[in-house]
């Protein structure tokens, strides 16, 4: 059976999906017809309900929870691994006499202001509106409306070229934005963090609901053998995280590892149910995403 798979290009999905998709496991008869894409195309895709097994935002998997079910296995929770909105010192326009301490770059001088009001009249650019760093963002900072999507990997760029005053970025971005001379305004996983106690849910794998449940659970266990082989055999797929990780240093490549793919990616479990259960009814809340009428989990 031949089953179409997306995942990104990132360090921690080519980790993950490496023994799957080239047989370094038994996959149970299951073959994959593989998509490469950034986060926000992956969200977009299973909107349209293209794929039979996608990794998306947790942010967009609450929109369609009709078209996919969550799997146990694959998922990127963690603490310590959320996004990040940064800036360029030298070139943000808008800083007044009481928001210069802000925009010095110093580490710890956000905590000491209100940023609301900074944020709320800002020009920010995210890597998709569906995003769960965009989530994250509208929970800390609801009046922030002036949002542009650019692709995450584009994000640092537009910083410091001045097209936008801040930068919402993710995945491995968070390893280089200070060597680019850029600074941390806030740490949106620290924000969660704080308030919630839980792990922060980014995103997770899905199978298409169209699919027989014993497909979907064969799925599942196929996915957790790829996962178990990529911890117990690190290197097994450096060459296949190389080519996609866009002249990435392979210390680079293992720290994004490291941090994105945990206990939590072999299984959610009783804590990250509870972290994914939490940011849903939170966003429900607040009137981020619409009502979940499903069950959500594979093995519910």
């Amino acid at each position: 059976m031949k089953l179409t798979l997306g995942f990104s290009p990132c360090p921690n999905d080519t980790f993950i999906f490496d023994a799957l998709i080239h047989h370094k496991i038994d996959t149970e008869g299951l073959e994959f017809e593989v998509f490469y894409d950034d986060v926000e195309t992956l969200n977009q895709k299973a909107f349209r309900g293209e794929l039979d097994i996608t990794k998306l935002s947790y942010h967009a998997f609450a929109y369609v929870t009709d078209k996919y079910v969550l799997l146990d296995s694959g998922s990127a929770l963690g603490f310590g691994v959320g996004p990040m909105l940064i800036f360029n010192p030298p070139v943000t326009r808008f800083v007044n006499d009481e928001d210069k301490e802000i925009f010095k770059g110093e580490s710890g001088t956000s905590e000491k202001v209100d940023l609301a009001p900074i944020v709320s009249k800002s020009k920010i650019g995210i890597p998709g509106k569906y995003t769960t760093a965009n989530f994250l963002l509208s929970l800390a900072f609801p009046e922030a409306s002036n949002k542009t999507e650019i692709v995450f990997s584009e994000i640092e760029n537009s910083v410091l070229n001045g097209t936008i005053d801040f930068g919402l970025i993710i995945h491995e971005n968070r390893f280089t934005y200070q060597d680019r001379g850029l600074a941390k305004l806030i740490d949106l996983g620290d924000y969660w963090e704080k308030r919630t106690g839980c792990a922060i849910p980014l995103g997770g794998i899905v199978a298409n609901r169209n699919l027989p449940l014993d497909v979907q659970h064969k799925i599942n266990r196929v996915l957790r053998k790829s996962v178990e082989f990529a911890f117990a055999n690190p290197k097994s797929g450096l060459e296949f995280i190389k080519q996609h990780a866009q002249e990435m240093s392979e210390e680079v490549m293992y720290k994004h590892i490291e941090l994105y793919v945990n206990q939590y990616s072999v299984e959610l479990g009783e804590e990250g149910r509870k972290a994914i259960n939490l940011m849903f009814d939170t966003a429900l809340e607040k009137g981020i995403i619409p009502e979940v009428k499903q069950g959500i989990f594979l093995t519910d």
